[in-house]
């Protein structure tokens, strides 16, 4: 199911995986350098479904529009601000649980409190750029007043699991799950112990058994 969402930066899209009894929606954003059909994001809509999770991919204003290059992250929190009460229509009262991968981890992580998500799923988190670990984006993952999970790669140049994990470990409330061999982008090597279909089935299963905990937390 699509959906456009009107913003004030013009529309955007929600891309829809509905279960067929669903118990929590995750709102999930595309990062700078791609759209709503990355491996992880496309990965969790096609596995959450049958878990009882329906997941809502949403495309920015910018990449609707059919732009190059993303927008300022205060434009990507206005936009998926803007577009809240929408999701909030979906979840129908459900637990609803953000995330994103690479820029959209960003902003679910900064907009997550206020919101009133249950539990933010960051993929491939950009702790810093590549070859600068001294512009931490730290302060941002641990904004959250919520379980976060993190799926990082372990040869992810904007920060590696490992990395993520040793920085993130002062905050009590987030984990971080490494997904052997992977790059930025989830992808592995040929000599990588995980191949492609594993690696959609790792992220898809971690992601549920979240959910799980959260929601069962809460009941």
């Amino acid at each position: 199911m699509d959906i456009t969402a009107p913003t004030s930066l013009g529309p955007g899209r929600l891309v829809v995986a509905a279960a067929d009894a669903p118990r929590a929606l995750l709102w999930l954003g595309h990062g700078a350098g791609g759209g709503i059909d990355a491996v992880d994001l496309d990965a969790l809509a096609h596995a959450l479904p049958a878990s009882g999770i329906s997941v809502a991919r949403y495309e920015q204003p910018w990449r609707v529009a059919g732009k190059r290059v993303a927008s300022r992250p205060e434009a990507l929190d206005i936009a998926w601000r803007e577009t809240a009460p929408v999701v909030a229509d979906l979840a129908a009262g459900l637990p609803l649980f953000v995330g994103g991968r690479s820029a959209g981890a960003r902003v679910a992580c900064r907009t997550a409190t206020e919101l009133g998500a249950a539990g933010v799923v960051c993929l491939a988190f950009p702790l810093h750029p590549p070859g600068r670990p001294e512009k931490s984006r730290l302060d941002e993952l641990l904004l959250p007043d919520v379980p976060v999970l993190v799926l990082q790669g372990d040869r992810d140049t904007f920060g590696t699991a490992e990395t993520v994990a040793a920085e993130a470990a002062a905050r009590d409330g987030v984990r971080v799950v490494a997904v052997p061999g992977a790059d930025h982008g989830m992808k592995t090597l040929k000599s990588s112990p995980l191949g492609a279909a594993a690696v959609r089935e790792l992220i898809g299963s971690t992601v549920a058994g979240f959910v799980d905990e959260v929601v069962g937390r809460g009941a």
